[in-house]
């Protein structure tokens, strides 16, 4: 093992010049560094965030209801922590991790400014995450079969307990605001997206005519518009051509939107993956008498998909952070929260502080969807 001296020695000292650069790049990050702490311990008025947790996270949710937000948090954690425990089921944990998790736990529950009923919720979500982790570990063979449906399930489960109906209070659309409903728009996006982009995917390598060039058409057309042009067309020409009597909400016509768009660039990422497939698997599927919807299903998509992982994920993320442009329409997520916070009097002028904030949400999460990916990768061997 190099010892620490031998390390720097060879990489940042090794010459005269490599060493001016390193000092002069020390200099630097030390001054940049200093003045950030600087400002954030000295300067920063972190009280917009502590005032206004709840706006970021659920918005204008109904308070009295903020228990059916924390079952559908409970819900996301528990599965969640399943899938973890499938997916590392090789991997070992030491003591020392464990304490980490423990210690973050702990951390979380004492700083942040919430009641004693969130922190409550906030415990047993913790007691969730272990406990679902240990039975994903523990049961994987039993559990990795069922898993892709219980997520789909899930998802009816989350919208009835976020919007009400059969049993349970109506909350309007206009109060699903905060990281709610980027979180909302993200996933069901995702969801309905990836098995769309996959049939454009095979329907542009299709040997029918019409459904290829259906599917090159739709493809390049939405490729060759901007996202927010989308975005404004649903929200403002859809109306238009539907009659008067038919109004779709304007989640509904975001999330369709953000789907078309995505679609079209998830088709060419798994196009990618279909052309990766050597031919020659295609033609020994057909010789053991498969027939063309089995090959596809069963050869030629578990390879393609596989193959194109990073690049799929990183699709996800992309549409995850494209959610702040709904603001734009009309629609307060995670910006447009942030914006409203900003409007308030006491808080004018703190966009540094509550960019910063929102910043530090949207790259928690895409950083965990890229270790999933990672782990994912991994498990299957890429």
């Amino acid at each position: 093992m190099t010892n620490p001296q031998t390390w720097l020695r060879k990489n940042l000292f090794s010459t005269w010049y490599n060493s001016l650069l390193s000092v002069i790049s020390l200099v630097l990050m030390f001054w940049v560094v200093q003045g950030i702490l600087t400002w954030a311990i000295f300067s920063a008025q972190w009280a917009v965030i502590q005032v206004n947790l709840r706006l970021f996270l659920v918005g204008r949710f109904p308070e009295s209801l903020y228990w059916r937000a924390w079952l559908v948090l409970a819900i996301a954690v528990t599965l969640g922590a399943i899938t973890w425990g499938v997916f590392s089921v090789k991997q070992q944990f030491t003591r020392r991790q464990i304490a980490i998790f423990a210690a973050i736990v702990g951390l979380l529950l004492l700083a942040l400014p919430i009641d004693l009923t969130s922190r409550f919720w906030l415990l047993s979500i913790a007691i969730l995450l272990s406990a679902g982790f240990g039975i994903g570990r523990r049961f994987t063979k039993v559990i990795t079969p069922w898993l892709s449906l219980t997520w789909l399930l899930s998802f009816p489960v989350i919208l009835w307990l976020i919007g009400g109906g059969f049993g349970l209070q109506s909350v309007s659309t206009n109060l699903w605001n905060g990281l709610l409903l980027t979180l909302l728009m993200a996933a069901v996006s995702i969801v309905l997206s990836f098995p769309i982009g996959v049939l454009l995917a095979l329907g542009r390598t299709s040997n029918l005519p019409i459904v290829r060039w259906f599917s090159i058409l739709y493809i390049e057309i939405v490729r060759g518009v901007p996202l927010i042009g989308i975005l404004f067309l649903a929200q403002v020409m859809l109306p238009l051509v539907l009659s008067a009597d038919m109004r779709l909400d304007r989640v509904l016509r975001a999330i369709a939107g953000l789907v078309l768009f995505s679609a079209a660039y998830m088709a060419e990422n798994v196009r990618g993956g279909l052309q990766s497939v050597p031919r020659g698997q295609v033609e020994a599927a057909k010789a053991l008498g498969l027939n063309a919807p089995l090959v596809v299903i069963l050869v030629i998509l578990p390879q393609a998909l596989r193959a194109v992982i990073p690049a799929i994920v990183g699709q996800f993320i992309g549409l995850f952070k494209d959610t702040s442009l709904l603001s734009l329409v009309g629609l307060v997520e995670l910006t447009g929260m942030a914006r409203s916070i900003l409007a308030q009097p006491q808080f004018i002028g703190r966009y540094a502080e509550v960019y910063l904030f929102i910043g530090l949400i949207y790259w928690v999460f895409c950083y965990s969807m890229s270790l999933a990916s990672r782990r994912l990768e991994r498990q299957l061997s890429i």
